[in-house]
């Protein structure tokens, strides 16, 4: 698994607002924890909700500040949000855990 790769084509899933292909990142049973909203999104019907509320509802787009690729099961990306909330503009990371190819578990974070 290209993990650089992987993270470019989910990253740009997001930013068409691509649902589907957003989730087919995403194994059937992953966890989304964000404690910047204080919740944790499971599965793909929670991964979805989140999807919807914080990224369409928003139309957040998204840009890759930097990616640390521990291993081929863990990386560390920074981003930029910006979109249609109060801030205009923000900065926000992931860990990701991987298994199969595909993201079992993210806490994503926001950075104020």
């Amino acid at each position: 698994m290209d993990i650089q790769t992987f993270i470019t084509e989910w990253i740009a899933a997001s930013n068409t607002f691509d649902t589907e292909k957003y989730l087919s990142f995403y194994l059937p049973a992953a966890i989304l924890d964000d404690p910047s909203v204080g919740r944790k999104f499971k599965g793909h019907k929670g991964i979805q909700q989140y999807f919807d509320d914080y990224f369409i509802g928003y139309n957040t787009h998204t840009d890759q500040v930097a990616l640390k690729i521990t291993d081929q099961q863990n990386a560390y990306l920074e981003v930029q949000f910006s979109g249609d909330f109060p801030e205009g503009k923000i900065g926000g990371t992931f860990e990701f855990k991987f298994e199969n190819g595909k993201i079992s578990f993210v806490k994503a974070n926001l950075i104020h």
